[in-house]
């Protein structure tokens, strides 16, 4: 086994347990991307709300989020994350990356973007750990590495979680001071935030992607079987983002996404049933679980984003 469990001896359920660590590690690395997306996202709200005065609804419903429960969200996320399996994962990741395109070409650029930040959160977490584990397959001492990864992304999206509640906490005072660095950076440079993300989003999702395809890819023996599962995975995703442009035009608000996010999931349910493994079923409905846990704990920044 290539992993620290190599240097020790072999014992009856040493490599599940490393196993599972591995999971978990890869579980928190993509449970920390999403806490830096959550944090960033709400300092550019909070800021844009800021400076509006007809959004102070909104300001202080942001400013009023318990931030402890930033350490629940992590640790829910972590768990749910960890359980999925590498190819519920990718299907996740392949799906998001194909309505994501689709959105933008349909929409443009303009409020729906940080919108679509918001319903990224749960495929982010499966996209990068999708990528760690094509990443470090094979890889010598890998549960060093992966708690490497985690020990740094720790700290970013602790970071990133600091500097939203010092934000959220003294930002209005401080830009108008003008004796704060980091006040003074934000109100000079906070409206490129949006951009930051999205070049970010794109190089993340682009090597998750590719990632992605690489691991289903694997479990086949033959072209003959991987055609079997790629050609009712391509219509079913293309109905599925047909079927949701159209919802998106006719109807607005917190009932659309939740309700997209049901037929997402369903249609996906659906497919395994026919072409997965019972393991994957039950990865599917673990991934219910995380869309939804994700869009619950970012309310006030979604309906902040409807009302721009």
């Amino acid at each position: 086994m290539f992993s620290l469990g190599s240097w020790l001896p072999a014992l009856p359920g040493l490599a599940w347990g490393w196993a599972l660590l591995d999971a978990l590690l890869q579980g928190l690395v993509g449970a920390c991307a999403v806490l830096v997306l959550c944090s960033l996202l709400k300092v550019y709200l909070y800021i844009q709300s800021l400076n509006d005065p007809e959004r102070q609804a909104e300001k202080e419903a942001i400013r009023a989020q318990r931030w402890v429960l930033e350490l629940l969200h992590a640790v829910v996320l972590t768990a749910l994350l960890a359980l999925v399996g590498s190819r519920v994962a990718a299907l996740v990741v392949l799906e998001f990356s194909l309505r994501a395109v689709s959105t933008v070409l349909s929409l443009g650029k303009g409020a729906h973007s940080s919108q679509l930040y918001l319903l990224c959160q749960y495929s982010l977490g499966c996209g990068v750990s999708c990528g760690l584990s094509f990443l470090l397959e094979g890889a010598p001492h890998r549960t060093c590495n992966l708690a490497l990864a985690a020990g740094l992304a720790g700290l970013l999206a602790t970071y990133t979680q600091r500097l939203a509640r010092h934000v959220c906490t003294l930002y209005e005072l401080h830009s108008q001071a003008r004796y704060c660095g980091i006040c003074i950076f934000l109100l000079a440079a906070g409206h490129g935030i949006p951009r930051l993300l999205r070049n970010a989003l794109a190089v993340t999702f682009a090597v998750a992607d590719l990632a992605a395809v690489a691991l289903i890819n694997r479990d086949f023996l033959s072209t003959a079987e991987a055609i079997r599962f790629w050609t009712p995975l391509t219509i079913c995703y293309t109905l599925l983002v047909v079927y949701m442009q159209e919802e998106s035009r006719q109807s607005a608000g917190g009932r659309a996404v939740y309700q997209t996010v049901l037929v997402r999931m369903g249609g996906l349910f659906i497919l395994l049933l026919t072409v997965g493994r019972w393991t994957d079923v039950f990865h599917v409905l673990v991934s219910l679980l995380g869309e939804l846990w994700c869009l619950l704990r970012a309310g006030v920044m979604l309906e902040a984003c409807w009302r721009q």
